[in-house]
């Protein structure tokens, strides 16, 4: 029978330390380079289990080692750190506590969403970069023209046509040559945002329950292709509870020592007032969304 061991790898850009643990306690720790990976996926056996921390390469390595172990397990950075915190430890190697917490099964899981996915995913986290990149621009177009006593609305520098209203207006020169350097920038975001969107649109029709998100009221092409990539495979939360707290709309949960209340829609971080209309409103509206992609 193969002896069960808990592996943990600390990934770092180039290489990779792993600790093998054995049942019997013992630790083994080994340095790779990151292009010896293959090699030392021969050295795993079926019966192994493995924890990674969720860093910018650990699908590739993940991808590398899921055929030859029993288990891969893909751990949350941030709540890893707060575990390994809470457990005494005499050795700070994050690749020996991780093997150790596997073993224990105390480790907080993040789960690897499929190719497409996360690919839409990462278009998603771009564009919303360029999004504010280009706000940015254009508030900096709307503070230079009122301090000229020119005060446009919020959304005026939303076209062509307003952004070339604005080149044809006669200021000194280095307003000027500001504002064309600034105009061509918001320009060539406009079109790399433009592209962004057409790619999540075209690739996210191809998600399971694309459709099914469309026939809402209120969700298109683009907002169901972004809310898939978010949302990865339905099935991995037990119910709309479970997928309004992954988006961290969660309720507001009241303790004493014998009684346990639930309350009003919170949000972490959120502030009171208006905003907890519009947190119920969102919490409704991802019922709708789970009860539509799971069919209940």
């Amino acid at each position: 029978m193969e002896t069960k061991r808990h592996i943990g790898i600390d990934l770092h850009r180039n290489g990779f330390t792993a600790c093998v643990r054995l049942e019997n306690g013992r630790n083994y720790l080994s340095e790779w380079k990151l292009e010896d990976l293959p090699r030392f996926t021969r050295k795993l056996g079926a019966g192994d289990e493995i924890a990674v921390e969720m860093t910018g390469n650990t699908r590739f390595c993940h991808a590398a080692v899921a055929p030859h172990v029993a288990r891969v397990v893909t751990v949350d950075p941030n709540q890893f750190q707060v575990i390994s915190q809470s457990v005494k430890k005499t050795d700070p190697n994050d690749a020996r506590n991780l093997a150790l917490d596997l073993a224990k099964d105390l480790l907080p899981e993040v789960r690897m969403k499929e190719k497409t996915e996360a690919q839409i995913a990462s278009l998603t986290q771009t564009r919303d970069t360029l999004v504010k990149l280009r706000t940015a621009l254009k508030n900096k177009i709307n503070n230079i023209l009122a301090a000229h006593g020119i005060n446009l609305a919020k959304e005026a520098l939303s076209s062509e046509k307003a952004l070339a209203a604005v080149l044809e207006m006669q200021f000194d020169e280095m307003v000027e040559v500001e504002l064309q350097v600034i105009v061509k920038q918001i320009r060539g975001l406009n079109q790399s945002i433009a592209k962004l969107e057409q790619t999540i649109r075209d690739r996210g029709q191809k998600l399971k329950g694309h459709r099914n998100l469309t026939s809402i009221k209120g969700i298109g092409n683009l907002g169901a292709s972004i809310l898939l990539s978010v949302i990865g495979d339905i099935g991995d939360f037990a119910d709309d509870g479970k997928l309004a707290a992954y988006f961290g709309i969660v309720p507001r949960v009241q303790n004493s020592n014998e009684t346990e209340r639930c309350g009003r829609i919170t949000k972490r971080g959120a502030k009171r007032g208006g905003g907890k209309a519009i947190l119920a409103l969102a919490r409704k509206f991802l019922g709708i969304i789970y009860r539509t992609l799971t069919g209940c």
